[in-house]
């Protein structure tokens, strides 16, 4: 690891709601890319109170811009199929995504019975 999060705390990060290895700053900051993940986004007014009591606004912007990238870099790359080249490294625990096979549209082929 060249610096930050340790191994077992990078193992953890699944189960950060229930792990004791991270912070309650650290445990919010997961829950805002929990919500922002999701499908729609669901950014609380409370979560969002939560976060303002261990981050400045400039950190929040910083934060959610980070995540949204992470989300965009997750979707596109998904759409296209691009993998992994060995730069990352996977959740422990994580099954891969099914690949969904598109048609010529760039929809998803309809199932075959």
């Amino acid at each position: 690891m060249r610096e930050g999060a340790s191994e077992a705390k990078i193992a953890a990060v699944a189960h950060y709601e229930t792990s004791d290895l991270f912070s309650p700053e650290e445990i919010v900051a997961f829950e805002l890319a929990d919500a922002m993940t999701i499908t729609p986004p669901n950014v609380t007014d409370e979560l969002f109170a939560r976060l303002q009591r261990y981050y400045t606004e400039a950190h929040l912007v910083e934060l959610a811009a980070i995540i949204c990238q992470e989300n965009f870099r997750s979707r596109y790359n998904t759409t296209f199929r691009i993998e992994a080249v060995g730069q990352y490294c996977p959740v422990a625990g994580t099954p891969p995504l099914e690949r969904v096979p598109l048609n010529a549209a760039g929809g998803p082929e309809a199932a075959s019975h």
